[in-house]
């Protein structure tokens, strides 16, 4: 799907060509912050009044230290600068992965920058940009887990990569918000946080019990072909918090990518008491209008839904602390009424 796809597996690219190429580090174990880029700037607002320091978050390469208060963060990561403005701090630069444009964050992180970010590339960031900002914390939580990423971003400030396990943006956004809000120094501030929206999942899933166990295939089509996500990834985790189950024949054949790639011969593993599907760099019509995909028995029997709206699309993709709340406003209705109580 762009150039660094050649170090996923096979699959991934399926799922993050098009438009979602643009929805999509060393040897030590642990950062420590460098008390001389602490004060680069007083132009960014700080990411907190207050914060527990030093603070530690444990990684895929190690723990990271951050000794005192950052004030120039930058974040990388998908949903990282959501979380980050949930959470009451400015990055001075992001990543817009899907992209939103403007200040890189969707309609429901609306007006919460005081000053719109420097954007920064997603899968190949501009290094010397970065370095430019003059950071003294790199976010990097869901991303690839590259270890030459990680490596190059290290030497510029303490970065908060990927937890143990959370390769090819693999981390919920729970995790998410808990390591972030660590970095930060305001981990009661994350769990405020993640227990509001918590409630908000059960208050859902309380109010459909007909998704208890409904099994629900989460797919896309780009321009290169069919796709369906499997667990470990936050669109599944967003359905399974309803009480849905992943297909386990998608499941069955899970590797180390998010996604699985879905042939024309093999649509039927699209099948589920619901499927979901992503136009992704193409038209809806593309897949509704598509005769495989029309024969596909869910389908046919009226219990799938293409996500056409792009907000809805986006808010469901993103899946930070601020995302899920907009997409189970608007995703939980469209559900509803496509599975049969």
């Amino acid at each position: 799907m762009n150039p660094s796809a050649s170090r996923r597996p096979r699959r991934t690219p399926v799922l993050m060509a098009g438009a979602v190429a643009a929805l999509l580090v060393g040897v030590s174990a642990c950062g420590t912050s460098d008390d001389s880029s602490s004060d680069t700037s007083g132009s960014a607002s700080p990411a907190v009044s207050e914060g527990a320091f030093p603070a530690k978050v444990a990684t895929k390469f190690g723990e990271v230290t951050v000794d005192k208060q950052p004030k120039r963060i930058v974040a990388l990561g998908w949903g990282d600068a959501e979380t980050v403005l949930a959470l009451g701090g400015q990055p001075v630069g992001a990543s817009d992965w899907l992209p939103f444009g403007g200040e890189g964050v969707g309609p429901w992180a609306k007006g919460m920058y005081d000053k719109a970010p420097e954007l920064i590339g997603t899968m190949e960031p501009e290094f010397e940009k970065i370095a430019s900002l003059q950071p003294d914390l790199i976010l990097d939580t869901k991303s690839s887990g590259d270890q030459t990423r990680y490596d190059t971003l290290k030497k510029i400030a303490p970065t908060v990569g990927v937890p143990k396990d959370g390769d090819q943006y693999k981390i919920s956004w729970e995790q998410q918000t808990t390591m972030i809000a660590a970095a930060m120094g305001v981990p009661e501030k994350g769990k405020e946080l993640i227990a509001e929206t918590e409630k908000k999942f059960e208050a859902a899933a309380k109010a459909h019990p007909e998704f208890k166990d409904a099994t629900i295939v989460l797919g896309s089509r780009t321009s290169e072909g069919y796709g369906a996500y499997v667990g470990g990834t936050g669109r599944v985790d967003f359905v399974e918090r309803l009480g849905f189950k992943n297909s386990p024949a998608v499941e069955a054949k899970a590797g180390e990518g998010f996604s699985v790639s879905v042939s024309k011969e093999n649509l039927e593993l699209l099948d589920a008491d619901l499927t979901v599907m992503t136009p992704i760099g193409i038209p809806a019509t593309d897949i509704s209008n598509d005769p495989l995909y029309k024969a596909v028995p869910s389908v046919k029997a009226g219990n799938a839904l293409i996500f056409d709206d792009q907000i809805i699309s986006q808010a469901f993709a993103t899946d930070s602390v601020l995302s899920v709340s907009y997409a189970l406003e608007k995703v939980v209705p469209l559900f509803a009424e496509k599975v049969k109580k």
